[in-house]
């Protein structure tokens, strides 16, 4: 038993560690992730990895092939808007399930991380904060399966992202920050649809400007 449960501690470990590793940028779309190559320069037997990669792809992160081992996603330009459309209509919900059950210290947690945001920060650091206003917005969804299938889209939109602010990002910040404002707003305000509104066009403006930067993805 104390043999399991390390194995489980260690898989957690390494899984953490490459999920920062993906989402942050330091292993590309489309890079193929080696048990043995990862067991060795984290200092693990090839068991946890192999359970991190599990956790990994449940969370979609990357994709386990059969016989050909894990590798991160590189998709293209019609997946991802695919994917970005599913997110217009699963994140609206999901807010508007959460909005009821949030109080004064979601608002002020969001407000500060907003504060942070307009403080200046680098591409990297706007990524992260933007990850965690959003999915703070829905943490008081009582419907499980609902927030893990945002947490699952947005991990796989992450790369995507991540391309399109380094281009855009400066000079689109601003609408970014008045939007946020809005989001915030609406859940003080709990209206559901005002939220519902404002998010949907938050959402649909990247898609729109991702559609239009072709060099964002693999050549067809």
């Amino acid at each position: 038993m104390k043999s399991e449960s390390l194995d489980q501690s260690a898989s957690q470990r390494i899984a953490q560690i490459l999920e920062v590793e993906i989402l942050s940028g330091v292993i590309d779309p489309g890079t193929r992730i080696r048990q043995e190559e990862v067991a060795e320069r984290l200092g693990s037997s090839r068991l946890p990895v192999r359970e991190a990669l599990r956790i990994l792809a449940a969370n979609g992160l990357i994709q386990l092939e059969t016989n050909k081992g894990a590798r991160i996603p590189q998709l293209d330009k019609g997946e991802v808007d695919v994917l970005y459309r599913m997110r217009e209509r699963l994140e609206p919900l999901a807010l508007s399930e959460s909005m009821p059950h949030a109080d004064d210290r979601v608002f002020t947690e969001l407000e500060e991380i907003q504060a942070e945001i307009e403080a200046g920060v680098s591409v990297s650091e706007f990524l992260q904060l933007d990850r965690r206003f959003h999915l703070l917005t829905y943490s008081k969804c009582p419907t499980e399966d609902l927030k893990d299938s945002v947490s699952r889209l947005w991990n796989s939109t992450a790369p995507y992202r991540r391309a399109f602010m380094k281009i855009t990002g400066p000079q689109r910040q601003w609408i970014v920050n008045s939007e946020h404002w809005l989001i915030i707003d609406a859940m003080r305000r709990f209206d559901a649809k005002d939220g519902e509104r404002y998010l949907v066009g938050h959402i649909r403006r990247t898609r729109k400007e991702l559609a239009i930067h072709p060099e964002l993805f693999p050549s067809e």
